[in-house]
């Protein structure tokens, strides 16, 4: 047991518990509100929103997942790092307009705006379900990262003691979030964001300098490692799957619930618009993190034997814990453990707020209650966040963490089927709803097999064209026959005014 880094876990641990607590009474309103209790009143500035994004996107599953693929699979780990910069232009450009509609009709999800542009609740209830499903795993996986740090610290009991911690985690993430909202993740994140940057600034500094430098260090990275695979004999192998996947990354990051309700929260279109600009700060920082997996490589963290139990139990996903414990004294390490283990709490409860949202709004309301008040729609909001957050503690102790990985493997391939549906949108009714639906479904199941066809392994498919091979990401292709079902049947369809809904909307709408 590493007690000083446990310590200094606990001590930061219990410091962001009380501040989530005391985040229900900052810039307080009436949290019976479901604008107010999910979406902090819509009052949110730029700094805080550009921390609260930081803590939506760049999770403890990135912290820990991004270094461990680096160190595991070599150069095609580093996709992350171009996908975060193409999206933000997309973010400039594409986003203000969402706040704007939302802001201007009180839509509190995508689907609220899907339903309302459309007049379709069926193909809203599509993007919700989407939206949780796509969300749920990568709740789980926030787990991964607090249980490596904590069995890295030395607590690994069996049975009930081992999967304690995760518990107590779990509980205080509910308390202060069914307590205060979305305000709990958004001031925690300032807290999370800091102690991140300093461990990551820390990391790319010192380990570095042990080594004998950077010159030195990639010079003890293989060089399969370092180089992507060059394309031959007819297969363009990585260099088609690290651009597909960064493009398609890029697409589907913020049509996540947790980062569309991060934007919904916004206090007006210039804060979205500030912070695509100052958010590749973070894209920097995500290249420093990425780094860390050739520094574990060049330490060959696995091979030392005090690592070797917990590289048996958690695999390449200890590269950046046992990195840690390996270059810095025990109390640092239980400072970048509080980190990562904060980094995991800040975006379960996004996420787990966004889901119930999710559920309320599109759900909850036009299937089950309609004549809902507005305290009762807060108000189950609430208990369907603290539902879905024991879902997936349930999911992560008694299920093999392999099934929440393959699922977040699925659910970024689901999330990417409704661009059409949202995004395009955003800019003309002309797709017919029936048509999205559908196109919606063909992708959903095409992706699906794709996936499938790699035994869930991968979610990079390679597609056979004229003797060509082009491996590529699974959601691209399936988006592309989404989009041609989508407008086929929308010439077939919009003749007949009965299978379209009315657009609620105006074209001022969009520029509030």
């Amino acid at each position: 047991m590493n007690w000083t880094a446990l310590i200094i876990f606990i001590l930061l641990f219990g410091f962001i518990t009380v501040l989530g607590f005391v985040a229900a009474n900052w810039r307080r309103g009436d949290l019976d509100q479901l604008h107010e209790w999910g979406l902090a009143g819509r009052r949110l500035g730029t700094v805080v929103i550009w921390f609260l994004l930081g803590g939506d996107v760049y999770t403890a599953y990135t912290f820990i997942a991004v270094p461990a693929l680096v160190f595991g699979a070599g150069a095609i780990g580093f996709f992350a790092l171009p996908y975060t910069i193409i999206v933000y232009p997309l973010v400039f450009l594409i986003l203000p307009r969402m706040w704007a509609v939302a802001h201007k009709h009180n839509y509190i999800t995508a689907a609220d705006f899907v339903e309302g542009r459309h007049g379709n609740r069926w193909l809203a209830l599509a993007v919700a379900i989407t939206g949780i499903m796509a969300t749920m795993p990568y709740i789980a996986l926030q787990l991964l990262g607090i249980e490596v740090v904590i069995g890295a610290m030395g607590v690994q009991a069996a049975g009930f003691l081992g999967d304690l911690p995760l518990i107590i985690a779990f509980v205080i993430l509910a308390a202060f979030t069914y307590t205060s909202g979305l305000r709990a993740p958004a001031m925690i994140a300032v807290v999370k964001d800091t102690l991140i940057y300093i461990t990551v600034i820390a990391m790319v500094v010192v380990i570095p300098i042990e080594i004998g430098g950077y010159t030195k260090l990639f010079a003890s990275v293989p060089e399969a490692k370092l180089l992507l695979t060059s394309p031959k004999n007819g297969n363009l192998g990585q260099y088609s799957a690290y651009a597909t996947l960064a493009l398609g990354s890029a697409f589907a990051l913020f049509l996540y619930p947790h980062t569309m309700t991060a934007i919904f929260s916004s206090s007006g279109r210039e804060v979205i618009r500030r912070n695509a600009a100052y958010l590749p700060a973070y894209s920097f920082l995500l290249g420093l993190l990425a780094l860390t997996g050739f520094m574990a490589l060049a330490v060959s963290v696995d091979k030392l034997p005090e690592f070797a139990p917990q590289f048996a139990r958690y695999g390449s996903n200890f590269a950046v814990p046992a990195l840690i414990l390996h270059s810095f004294p025990d109390w640092f390490a239980g400072v970048a453990f509080a980190a990562i283990a904060i980094g995991g709490l800040v975006p379960a409860a996004i996420m787990s707020i966004a889901a119930s949202n999710l559920f309320t709004r599109n759900i909850y309301v036009p299937f089950i209650r309609p004549d809902r008040t507005p305290k009762q729609e807060a108000q189950n909001a609430k208990i369907v966040s603290l539902i879905v957050k024991f879902g997936a503690l349930i999911f992560i102790i008694f299920l093999p963490l392999q099934y929440a990985i393959q699922l977040q493997l699925l659910g970024g391939i689901w999330i990417s089927q409704t661009i059409p549906a949202v995004i395009v949108s955003l800019y003309t009714a002309w797709l017919n709803p029936w048509a999205l639906l559908i196109g919606w479904a063909v992708g959903i199941v095409t992706g699906t097999w794709m996936a499938a066809s790699q035994g869930f392994q991968s979610a990079v498919v390679p597609l056979s064209l004229d003797g060509l091979t082009i491996p590529g990401y699974a959601a691209l292709y399936a988006l592309g026959l989404n989009f041609a079902v989508s407008i086929v049947l929308t010439l077939a369809l919009n003749p007949f005014r009965a299978t379209r809904g009315t657009d609620q909307t105006a074209a001022a709408d969009y520029h509030m």
